[in-house]
Formats: structure tokens, C-alpha cells, sequence
């Protein structure tokens, strides 16, 4: 689940969760067990929900095996049964030779492995994850990441996880859920949504830009006109409609920025101003609006001296129709 700040990414965890109601509309449902609707709301305890964001919430009086035992332990559970889950779990995320120490004793990495392993010794019907790596450096992220990717591949749960993180959709993620302003605006298979973006937000989550407007023509290559009246040609991922609600997807590299473009083969021709030069790696990442759609060019840092890109400056970017996919957008 993705989205931007504010979107309620996270009250809809805590929704799911049972720490909210939700409003007279919510229905939660896993197969034939529901757990909220008009008629019914059952308590957080009996939804089989494990819950984890990125502060770890770790007990700190307890040690690491006895936080991994709490959620079994509370189930009245035998001993031996405790023991088997607290020891396959702490295997799994490598935290056995922890065993002993208090959380006050580990670092981030660790006490977020040890949470991990606490929700999932619970063997929780719905795992759901806020941000489980955001307080963490990249280096412990993607070592926790490649841990959990391969706890989550026997598919015997279902897991919810909100991220900022493309990485995390594209490693993680069967299935991407967009929300904005409280409201799911796209969701579908992962691959499907980050490459076929229909909202700005995922399209910057893609590192693509997306072009919107009203198709104008079917044929090879097909046109997405903006309300500014300047057009996106490219090539139909699936027959288009003319007057149909329509977007062109291109990724910064495919674009090339002049301060006055020479005619030449088929092609996008922008004009826009420059907004913002910002660092993208060894490139720079050139931010301009084009008739109040935005759209970015990645460029060398040489070009941009040579040129002298800064905002305010106007431009021309080119774009081969062969680099743009155009798609429909629902209504």
C-alpha cells in the first residue's frame, strides 16, 4: 500500500487492525470471517492480526526469547509449543545468539528483526507492516528486506505492508494499492501499476513521468492532447479509443532538453519552464512545467552548464514517440 503523507495509509492498518472502528460503511472480511460490518465488530484479540511499524515497540523489561514468546505465551500454549516457535522464529530472523539481551542491547537492525520475529511467532492470520525499515540505514534495510522476502514466500498469510519505498514494492508486493485523500485512486499487480501508472504520485514512485489528457488519435503513433493543448504521441499498449481519457508514460532518460529543438524524425516537441535542477545520481534531473503537467528530463550535469539550465528558463524537450506508452485511464 502506497500513497502519499496523509493519504491514511496507516488508519486503514489500524482499521484492519481493530485499534479503530472504522465508519458505519467499513467491511472487513478475510474469506467467510468477517470481522467488521453493520452488524458485527470483533475485537482486536480475536482477529489473528500481528501488527508492526518501524518503531520496534519491543517490551523492555523482557528479554529477546521472552519477547518472542509473549504472544504464544498469552495463548495459554504448552511450554513446548512456546519453545518450538520461539526458536524457529529466532533461527529465521537470526537472532538466536540474542537470546539473552534486553532491547536496550541491540541496535535498530537487531530490535527490528526480534519484532519481526515476535508477530510472526504469534502465526498471525494478517501481517501488517508500516514502514518496518524507514528508521533503518540502507545497508540493515536490505538485509532485513531479503529476510523478509524470504519469511513471506510460503504465502500462508496474508500481509499488508505501507512503504514509500520502491524497492520494497518491487521485491515484496504481488499487489500495489494506491491511496489518496482516503480513497484507493489504483490498484492492481505490482509490475502492472509502477509501469501503467494512473496518478502522479505513483509515477514519481516509478521515477516516470506521466502525461494525461484526451486521446486524438488511433492510429500508429497515438497522441495524448493536455488541457494546455500540446501532445504526447507514442505507441498503444492496447487499443485506444479517440476522446477517451488517456496517459503517456516515459521515463526522464528518454528526454532530451533544447533551448530551441531542430525538427527532425516522429517525436514529442514540449514547451515548458524549467522548475527546479535537482542531483540524480551522476545526472542532474531538470523539473519543468509543461502547461501544468510536470515533467523531467535527466540530463548531464555538462548540459546543464553548457546550456545554462535554471528555473524560470524556457525550453523545448523532445521525446521519441518509441520511448512513450500510452494507455486509457478509467473514467
Amino acid at each position: 500500500m502506497v500513497g502519499p503523507n496523509g493519504a491514511g495509509k496507516t488508519t486503514l492498518l489500524r482499521v484492519l487492525a481493530g485499534l479503530l472502528p472504522g465508519d458505519e460503511g467499513s467491511r472487513i472480511a478475510l474469506g467467510e470471517r468477517v470481522f467488521r460490518d453493520s452488524h458485527t465488530t470483533m475485537p482486536a484479540h480475536r482477529r489473528g492480526v500481528g501488527m508492526l511499524s518501524q518503531d520496534a515497540g519491543l517490551f523492555p523489561h523482557l528479554s529477546v526469547r521472552s519477547n518472542i514468546a509473549f504472544a504464544p505465551s498469552a495463548r495459554h500454549l504448552s511450554r513446548a509449543e512456546v519453545a518450538n516457535r520461539v526458536d524457529k522464529w529466532m533461527a529465521a530472523t537470526e537472532v538466536a545468539e540474542l537470546a539473552d539481551r534486553k532491547p536496550g542491547q541491540l541496535s535498530g537492525g537487531q530490535a527490528q528483526r526480534v519484532a519481526i520475529a515476535r508477530a510472526l511467532a504469534a502465526q498471525p492470520r494478517i501481517l501488517l507492516l508500516d514502514e518496518p525499515f524507514r528508521a533503518l540505514d540502507v545497508d540493515v534495510a536490505g538485509r532485513l528486506r531479503a529476510l523478509l522476502r524470504s519469511i513471506l514466500a510460503d504465502r500462508t498469510r496474508i500481509t499488508v505492508m505501507v512503504t514509500h519505498d520502491l524497492v520494497d514494492a518491487v521485491s515484496l508486493a504481488d499487489d500495489v494499492l494506491v491511496l489518496d485523500g482516503g480513497v484507493v485512486v489504483e490498484s492492481g499487480p505490482t509490475r502492472e501499476v509502477l509501469t501503467s501508472p494512473a496518478s502522479r504520485f505513483t509515477a514519481t514512485l516509478s521515477g516516470l513521468n506521466l502525461f494525461t489528457g484526451t486521446v486524438d488519435s488511433a492510429d500508429d503513433p497515438v497522441g495524448v492532447v493536455g488541457e494546455s493543448g500540446q501532445r504526447v504521441s507514442g505507441t498503444a499498449s492496447a487499443p485506444m479509443v479517440i476522446g477517451e481519457r488517456g496517459a503517456a508514460a516515459f521515463s526522464p532518460r528518454a528526454v532530451a532538453v533544447y533551448l530551441r529543438a531542430a525538427p527532425g524524425s516522429p517525436r514529442t516537441v514540449l514547451r515548458g519552464t524549467i522548475v527546479d535542477v535537482a542531483p540524480r545520481g551522476e545526472h542532474a534531473l531538470v523539473r519543468c512545467d509543461v502547461g501544468g503537467q510536470s515533467v523531467a528530463a535527466e540530463v548531464t550535469w555538462a548540459a546543464v552548464a553548457d546550456l545554462g539550465l535554471v528555473p524560470g528558463l524556457s525550453v523545448e524537450l523532445v521525446v521519441k514517440a518509441a520511448d512513450v506508452r500510452v494507455y486509457g485511464l478509467a473514467p
